[in-house]
């Protein structure tokens, strides 16, 4: 099922918006299709993203896959539980296996991104 009220990209990753922070993560169907996310690789807190720039790795038993920004901002807070416990992203991949929250740098980004039924299609053809 894919949440009604995130935004997608065709790579995979869905926001949240909140005013000027979004939350960012992967959507169930990358996450399936990369099997048991071993490690996750994201930025430091303070680093600038650029969308649709790589902003971290994740590697699973099947693959090493970047991730790509879909919103650029300033990095204000990243996931330290998938340190520890990286499967968070399969269990759980719109709650606890989020991966970072960005301050928007233009708060209207997120808008233009994939809606549900938008993001449905590309991943069911």
């Amino acid at each position: 099922m894919v949440p009604a009220d995130l935004r997608y990209t065709k790579e995979h990753e869905w926001v949240r918006q909140d005013g000027d922070i979004a939350t960012v993560g992967i959507t169930q169907f990358a996450a399936d299709e990369l099997g048991d996310v071993v490690f996750v690789e994201l930025p430091a807190v303070g680093a600038t993203l650029q969308q649709h720039g790589t902003f971290g790795v994740v590697e699973s038993v099947k693959a090493v896959s970047d991730l790509f920004a879909p919103v650029a901002g300033e990095v204000v807070e990243i996931n330290g539980d998938l340190v520890a416990a990286p499967e968070l992203v399969n269990i759980d991949p719109y709650g606890r296996g989020w991966m970072l929250r960005v301050r928007l740098s233009d708060p209207g980004q997120p808008a233009a991104l994939l809606d549900a039924a938008a993001y449905e299609s590309v991943t069911h053809g």
